[in-house]
């Protein structure tokens, strides 16, 4: 049996699902639509959650990165550093060598401890540096010339080393003279240290009244 709607009771029915919220949800429940439009409301929702959670995993995962590139930056600063500090105990060790070669078996024991002094307690605790200065007022040798000396440092302190084969009171005015222009260069007054593996007893008289500590052997002569 087939049914004909009116014109009337068509345009009731559409004016009805147009100004009547309630009857039109009513429509709505026995069509079974509602439950279509509540599911996909809360699929929406559910898909507004994950695109929170994916922008705060992004910003999350740049923060990580802008971490990660901080770390690798300090890691190649810190590789540079060693590397530097590997270089100047290199010189050191070779400046050693060469003094310990040049004097031979002689003065075999008191050299080790030199090198032990050095290498075991201040080289294990200091910076180790290479300053090279010009020296365009002549303090040091009397002429405007260029000035280089080892140089370590620790927490504000700055000991200046000179290495000689045989030191005599030329060397320890020498190194005083270099003390001075590097407090003037600095405005940081360095501790002095005299190596050598021999050092003259008139030279050792001087290096205790001008403050310069030193290693090695003293010669009574």
């Amino acid at each position: 049996m087939v049914y004909r709607v009116s014109s009337r009771l068509r345009e009731e029915f559409l004016k009805l699902l147009r100004e009547d919220a309630e009857f039109r949800y009513a429509v709505l429940g026995l069509l079974g639509i509602d439950e279509v439009l509540r599911r996909i409301d809360e699929n929406t929702g559910a898909i507004k959650s994950l695109q929170e959670q994916v922008a705060e995993h992004s910003r999350i995962i740049k923060g990580l990165q802008e971490q990660v590139g901080v770390l690798v930056e300090q890691v190649a600063r810190h590789g540079r550093i060693l590397e530097e500090h590997s270089l100047a105990v290199r010189e050191l060790a070779s400046k050693i060598h060469a003094l310990g070669t040049r004097w031979g078996l002689v003065t075999e024991e008191t050299f080790r401890e030199s090198i032990k002094y050095l290498i075991e307690d201040l080289l294990r605790a200091y910076k180790v540096e290479k300053w090279i200065w010009y020296d365009s007022e002549g303090l040091v040798y009397g002429h405007p010339s260029w000035v280089e000396i080892d140089v370590l440092i620790r927490d504000g302190e700055h000991i200046l080393v000179e290495f000689k084969s045989h030191a005599d009171k030329s060397d320890m005015g020498e190194l005083y003279r270099i003390g001075q222009l590097y407090e003037k260069a600095t405005k940081t007054k360095p501790k002095l240290l005299m190596v050598a593996p021999a050092i003259r007893k008139r030279a050792k008289e001087l290096a205790d009244n001008m403050g310069i500590e030193y290693r090695g052997e003293i010669l009574e002569y």
